[in-house]
């Protein structure tokens, strides 16, 4: 039996791909060896294709992907459930200024998902997912910008979401109320028709999505005015989020139930928030520690000074160096750093000084700076000869 391929190079990505890079090489992929569209070389063409849905279908699934980059090929095999390109994965959201907008399927896929079902007789597209019965709904991902303050001292946003709603007409079944949803008699409930067909090797029985009710299994006569019959609609609701103090860029925030909703009962998806902090033009953050410079005059440093030291929080807090402090060095405020999200350790505030030398003197000014410097005897420093100087 011939070696696996490994699934990142099937599809022509990085082991680091993130979802969207994953789900745009696996439709140039799906389409340039779809067997419909490599009549002269089919037979390759459909090994290819399902080599390409194989590996998509493990790394498009966290779970899987997580067991395959640790154990190979082995690793997915203990996962049950079909999952596919199309069911299961949730869509990707981006903040666009007033809200997260996307998509959670292949909504712009065109009907290569009616190919699928034809040729792998209805193992593919939302009609056969329906098929298998109740199914978890798809869960959100998005992006949220945050302020360095807003994730020092956490805060509470409002945003609007864009997805799938239960439709409240018909309470989520598709059918125009007063009615109901009914069996297909076509293919008896299973979502599938048998053909048996004679060729010159004998009769040949091939399986494929039931037309009527396009795999579900039922049909609906009167379909809903309000969603068409889909038992969905879409809404922009507005949910807030709370994001603790001491979130750290590229964290992630989890709200159970605010994704997708299931299919037939089942639960809704996730929504998952992903947060980017925006840069400060003072401070940066080294693991829960806030690091920033403080310039001083060369009196303060020669002088010793009480300085009042700017917190991220917006407050000060006082700090007194002592004489001849070097430029460059560094002073710690203790528990002035983030919270950790996950204890009550608190990080502390690092501040290097920097020492500005004044760059224009008045003459009085200058005249005291000499005297000053006859009474020191100043002189550049000697530096010893080295071993082989």
């Amino acid at each position: 039996m011939a070696e696996k391929r490994d699934y990142y190079e099937v599809l022509g990505v990085s082991k680091d791909a993130t979802d969207e890079q994953l789900k745009k090489a696996y439709r140039k992929l799906a389409k340039k060896y779809h067997p419909d569209a490599n009549l002269d070389n089919k037979k390759e063409a459909e090994k290819k294709f399902k080599e390409v849905n194989e590996a998509y279908e493990t790394l498009s699934d966290p779970q899987k992907r997580k067991m395959y980059d640790q154990f190979g090929h082995a690793g997915p095999q203990g996962f049950g459930g079909a999952g596919g390109p199309f069911g299961g994965q949730g869509g990707y959201y981006t903040y666009n200024g007033t809200g997260f907008d996307g998509f959670s399927d292949f909504g712009d896929f065109g009907d290569l998902g009616d190919i699928f079902s034809s040729f792998f007789g209805g193992g593919f597209g939302r009609s056969s997912r329906r098929q298998r019965g109740p199914r978890k709904g798809s869960d959100i991902n998005l992006r949220m910008d945050i302020t360095f303050e807003q994730a020092f001292s956490g805060i509470e946003k409002e945003i609007t979401v864009t997805r799938n709603e239960e439709c409240t007409t018909c309470h989520g079944t598709g059918a125009k109320p007063g009615t109901s949803v009914t069996k297909c008699t076509m293919c008896n409930g299973t979502g599938q028709v048998k053909q048996v067909q004679n060729t010159i090797l004998g009769q040949v029985q091939t399986t494929r999505t039931c037309s009527n009710c396009h795999g579900t299994g039922e049909v609906i006569k009167e379909p809903c005015d309000t969603c068409k019959g889909r038992g969905t609609i879409r809404k922009q609701p507005k949910i807030k989020v709370k994001i603790p103090a001491g979130i750290d860029d590229g964290q992630t925030v989890v709200l159970r139930g605010e994704g997708e909703p299931g299919e037939k009962g089942a639960p809704k998806g996730d929504l998952y928030i992903t947060l980017k902090i925006k840069k400060h033009n003072i401070y940066t953050r080294k693991d829960n520690n806030v690091l920033c410079e403080v310039p001083i005059t060369i009196t303060q440093a020669t002088l010793g000074a009480e300085l009042k030291i700017p917190l991220v929080d917006g407050t000060t807090e006082k700090f007194k160096i002592p004489d001849g402090t070097q430029t460059g060095t560094k002073f710690v405020l203790k528990g002035k750093g983030f919270k950790s999200v996950n204890s009550s350790v608190q990080g502390d505030l690092i501040f290097t000084v920097t020492v500005q030398t004044p760059k224009r003197l008045t003459k009085e000014q200058r005249e005291l700076l000499m005297k000053l410097a006859s009474t020191m005897n100043e002189q550049p420093p000697i530096k010893k000869r080295g071993f082989f100087g």
